[in-house]
Formats: structure tokens, sequence, C-alpha cells
């Protein structure tokens, strides 16, 4: 008897009629009851090996053994029904359906066997959620619920339909510090209850804690497999890139200038008519890197939308080099020097049908145009410029953008917005989802633009790349900055406090 539950044996998968080869003669062996950890770059192979076992793919040649049998694995129906089950890093629920309606879909309970029976759906969903203390309101709609628990039932609903094997694909990547304390105790507690996981991450010291096992695949390959207790943070991260990697980046030396950006008492309310924006006020200099530090949800995004003029401003002023720019469309504002790179790039800078690209051209097409006409040519010329500069794989303009990694898709967005003219650049969440060599990129990306005396704010979930980046760093608190600290007086505790909504003692 097999000690593995799974073993995927010199799994290959070529696109494109070989032209792109994801994985290239990947080995990954699972034991039963344990936490594994699967790292490496963004493009690096990871998610289509997981596509492969979850059905979504076929290999293009390789074997997979499912408790120590040799098992075919075409479609997610197939994978289900073996006990293997995958929450994917963008949910698969529909927002208008209730949370039983959600988890029964497809496996829906019929009464007469053909009128949908939604008391046994909810009967059953509380059974399930309870079994696993994942208490959540079967009639509750799913567009009214938090990221945090949207997660949980897409957990349920692989559990629900039986799952031994569960995979997750960035597991944390969209979650609250809160919430990821919480998805941590559900995924050990499911261990106790016999499953085993198998999980996607970039964040290094969330491997660390979590696994028990790492797999690092690079460019297509499986490069290591470590004991978590034998790992660290350099070792794996060295395995991933194929070179040392620096984990604190050397900030420039800079003189700060006048100032560029100018907020005061700004004021922004939500659709419902709920100020979220309460009387905000900073200024950030050339050269400076102003940090937003706060739980999310406490005003961020509704300030950062304001700035980038995708929400009204109620009161106050903004100013971008002496111009008034409250409640000016995202076009006048971006003409005027602003650089957005948005919390959110499938809703606010990309579209998944484009190629990489249209992309790269969305929003710039003044400056690709011949007359009425887009220049192609030069749309082309310059994309692969900012493909090999900024490194995105694969290495091709023409395919489409929903193609790319998660990671790659981030590149495409800071390349576009930080290789054309700005004065401020407002980065959220740069580098959300991006695996640790692309971090070190764009963090010495945007140090790079701090040298050309940009005015920067970088609004980040992660309070380290707050501290590693910023001169200063304001905390946000319930719509309001509770305090703002130069980086030399700033400690994580005295930030927690400002996070938590508590005082500074003097």
């Amino acid at each position: 008897m097999s000690d593995y539950i799974l073993e995927m044996k010199n799994i290959r998968k070529e696109f494109l009629g070989g032209k792109i080869v994801a994985n290239d003669d990947i080995t990954l062996k699972i034991k039963k009851g344990e936490i594994h950890a699967i790292v490496g770059e963004n493009g690096a192979g990871k998610s289509t090996l997981m596509k492969i076992l979850n059905g979504l793919y076929s290999p293009t040649s390789g074997e997979i053994f499912y408790k120590g049998e040799k098992t075919t694995i075409s479609t997610p129906t197939v994978a289900a029904n073996l006990g293997i089950g995958m929450v994917y890093q963008h949910f698969m629920l529909v927002d208008t359906l209730t949370v039983a309606e959600n988890m029964v879909l497809g496996f829906e309970p019929r009464q007469c066997g053909v009128f949908f029976d939604l008391k046994t759906a909810r009967k059953k969903v509380k059974e399930v959620s309870e079994r696993y203390g994942l208490n959540i309101d079967p009639d509750a709609k799913v567009s009214d619920l938090s990221v945090g628990i949207q997660q949980r039932i897409e957990i349920l609903k692989i559990l629900f339909k039986g799952a031994e094997l569960l995979i997750f694909d960035e597991p944390s990547a969209v979650l609250t510090p809160q919430e990821v304390k919480e998805l941590y105790e559900i995924m050990r507690n499911l261990i106790k209850e016999g499953k085993t996981i198998v999980f996607i991450s970039h964040k290094l010291q969330e491997v660390l804690d979590l696994s028990d096992n790492i797999t690092v695949i690079r460019r297509g390959k499986d490069v290591g497999n470590l004991k978590t207790s034998e790992a660290t943070k350099e070792k794996i991260a060295n395995l991933m890139v194929g070179r040392v990697v620096l984990f604190e980046v050397k900030r420039p030396d800079v003189k700060l200038g006048e100032p560029v950006v100018k907020v005061k008492d700004l004021v922004v309310k939500n659709e419902s008519n709920i100020e979220k924006v309460k009387g905000v006020s900073f200024e950030i200099r050339e050269g400076e890197v102003l940090g937003i530090a706060g739980v999310e949800g406490n005003g961020q995004t509704e300030l950062i939308e304001a700035l980038a003029g995708l929400m009204k401003v109620e009161s106050g002023m903004y100013e971008i080099a002496g111009q008034e720019l409250e409640n000016r469309t995202p076009k006048i504002v971006k003409e005027k020097g602003l650089a957005h790179i948005p919390e959110n790039r499938h809703k606010r800078a990309t579209i998944d049908d484009f190629t990489v690209e249209e992309n790269m051209a969305l929003g710039l097409q003044d400056q690709y145009s011949k007359g009425a006409l887009l220049d192609y040519g030069l749309i082309e010329k310059k994309t692969k410029e900012y493909i090999d500069k900024y490194d995105i794989r694969p290495q091709d303009g023409k395919i489409k953008f929903g193609g790319l990694s998660g990671g790659n898709q981030q590149k495409v967005v800071v390349a576009r917005e930080l290789e054309r003219e700005n004065k401020f650049i407002i980065a959220a969440q740069p580098t959300r989802g991006v695996d640790i060599g692309a971090i070190e990129m764009i963090h010495n990306t945007i140090l790079h633009e701090k040298t050309k005396k940009k005015a920067i704010m970088i609004v980040s979930a992660e309070l380290s790349e707050i501290m590693a980046l910023s001169d200063r760093i304001a905390v946000m608190y319930s719509g309001k900055i509770v305090g703002i600290l130069d980086r030399k007086d700033a400690t994580t505790e005295k930030i927690g406090i400002l996070m938590a909504g508590g005082k500074l003692n003097d």
C-alpha cells in the first residue's frame, strides 16, 4: 500500500501545438493527511498542474495515481467523484443566488425527480457547514457576503461533494489579516478531519507556517522537494527564482522636493450615501512615498477611487502639481499626471478577452494613434519591450490577457502605468498574488520612480510592504487618517495600535 494519496508522474502539458510547455516532466507526490505547498514564480506552471489534477486540463503525457490506482481525470466531475476538489483564487460563485443555491449547483436535490427541493438543499448545507464548523446562513445572498465568507462557501461546496483531497489556489491572496487567521484554522481543522490539502502560495511565511512538505516549480519543472522543517525563506526563494533573492529592497537616498499632491478635508460617500472617507488631508512631495496602512474596508478603496476620478468627491480639495482635480473624469486625471495601479485589476484596469498588446494600450489610445487609427505596429513594438523588461510570461503579446497567471497579469498593469508620463503614482496592492521574484522587481521599479521625483502613494494590506517602501506611513481607521508616522519612528506595534483604532502614548 502506497504512503501517498496522490502521485502525478512525469506530467507534461503543452499548449499551442507545443509552442508553450507549461509543465515539463513534473512529478508530485502527496501524503495522506498532510498540507503540501506548491511554490514557484508566476507562470511557472503551478496552476496548470492543479488544473490537470482537477480535470480542467488533460496532460499531454504522464500518469496520475490516486489512492494507489492509475486514473484518468478527464473533467472536474470525474475529479469530484474521486474525492478531489479545488478552491480557485477567483471564486466560482453566482452573486445573485443564495448560499444554499450556490452550494448545490449541479447537484440539486429534486422533488419527484423534477422540481428543485430548496428545503432539502438548505438542510444539507446546514449539516455540512455545522460539521466542519463553518456556520453560514444558507439563505444569505452571495453578493452581500464578505470575501472571506465567500471563500468558506467555496470550501463547503467541495466538501459537500465529498472531497478528501482539497486544492487551494492562492487561498489568502484576497483576504484581510483576520480572515487569513480564520482560514489557517479552517485548514488545520480539515486535516484533523482526515482531509489532505495541497495549496499554491506566493507567501513564503505562509508556506513555512502551514505546510508539512514543499514542492518548488521553476519554468515548468519540479526543482526541489523539501520538508518544511528543513526549509527557510531564502532556500525556497533561491529554488523558485534560480538566484539569490534580496528580501530587503535598497531604498534610494532621495532629497524630497516640493509638494506634488495635496489633499485637504476630502469627503467621499458610497452608493448608499454613507461617508467612507471622512475629512482626509495629506500631502506628498517630489520623491516621497506615502504608505497608507489599515485593515481593508476602512476607506482606502474609496480614497483611491476618488483620487483616480472613479468616485464622486462630496467636499474637499485635491490637486496634482497645482491643478485642482476633484470630480474630474479618470481620463482628465490621468492626462494631468496620475498613474493608477488599481487594487482590482479585473474591474478597473484590464479586459480578459483582449490580448496582452490591447491591454497595454488601454487608456493610452491617444499615444498609439496615427490620426484616427491605432498604430498596431507601435503597440506591438512597445509591448515587446515591456514583456522583456518586466519578464512577462509567456513572452507573447498576441495571447489573451485572461490566459496569463495572476502575477503576470499584474506585471502588465504595472508596466503600462509606470512606463508612461506621470507625476503621481497610486499603487494599490501592487504585489497581491505576485511571486517573490516579481515582488522584488516591482518594489525596485517603484523605488526607481522615486528617484525621478515622482510622488507615490502605496496602499497595501501587507504591512511589511508598507514598511519597506514608505518615507511616511498614514494609518486609516473608520474613514479617517488617525496618524501619520515618519518611517524612522514607525514600528509594527505602533501601526497596529492605530489600525485597531487605538491611540499612541506620547
